[in-house]
């Protein structure tokens, strides 16, 4: 067993555990969007990020791909982390402004605008889609092609794959396919409508280190009551 601290809490998890599936059990909430269950862990999105370590050496890696380690403080909510995710939110809107997902995320993260240039609707190179058809179904009829910019998804040579079944596995994981009707402009880029974005809560300023990660969150639920 590997002992660890997350947010405070000191932990035991078994050899091999990850940072999200550790905080996953604990019932610390970390949000993602490469990440699913039953598909090897990719880490592209960053959505997953947590902070490892104290002080100047302090540093943010993906809680999918980072392993346990004996010792390790690990803060899954403080405002470096928060800040990070919003920031990838933001990108991820203005590279595919109309995902349901990606939408749902960012309301729920209350990101109500994003600061850069919207593209078309474009794939965002999690590899959800690849690691399905290979792992899932057994086909591995897609994959990446090329690299940096010139980056992307499909067959060799555009050439339909022999092995494709045309079971539709990769548009059913994939955030980019699943859209739902928002606007264009980069100052109603988020729509909302299926979020409360302006819930009563405490004073999150008052924690740097520890914003609020319960969800539902304790003070709404008290507030409704």
């Amino acid at each position: 067993m590997i002992s660890l601290i997350i947010n405070g809490l000191e932990v035991s998890v078994e050899e091999g555990t990850t940072l999200l599936e550790a905080a996953k059990f604990l019932g610390f909430p970390i949000p993602t969007l490469c990440y699913m269950e039953g598909l090897s862990p990719y880490g592209a999105c960053r959505l997953c990020v947590v902070e490892i370590g104290e002080g100047p050496k302090a540093k943010l890696v993906s809680s999918c791909t980072y392993p346990a380690e004996q010792g390790l403080r690990v803060r899954t909510a403080s405002s470096r982390v928060v800040n990070a995710r919003k920031m990838v939110l933001e990108l991820l809107l203005a590279t595919c402004p109309q995902s349901k997902v990606i939408q749902d995320l960012a309301a729920a993260h209350d990101v109500r605008q994003q600061r850069f240039k919207q593209e078309d609707e474009d794939c965002i190179l999690c590899g959800l889609c690849t690691r399905m058809c290979e792992e899932q179904m057994m086909a591995k009829a897609i994959g990446f092609r090329g690299r940096g910019e010139n980056r992307d998804l499909g067959t060799p040579f555009d050439v339909r794959s022999e092995e494709c079944r045309l079971c539709g596995g990769c548009m059913y994981v994939c955030p980019a396919c699943q859209l739902r009707c928002t606007y264009n402009e980069p100052e109603r880029a988020v729509c909302g409508g299926c979020a409360n974005l302006s819930p009563p809560c405490v004073e999150k300023d008052q924690f740097d280190d520890m914003m609020c990660y319960m969800d539902p969150c304790v003070a709404c639920e008290q507030e409704t009551e």
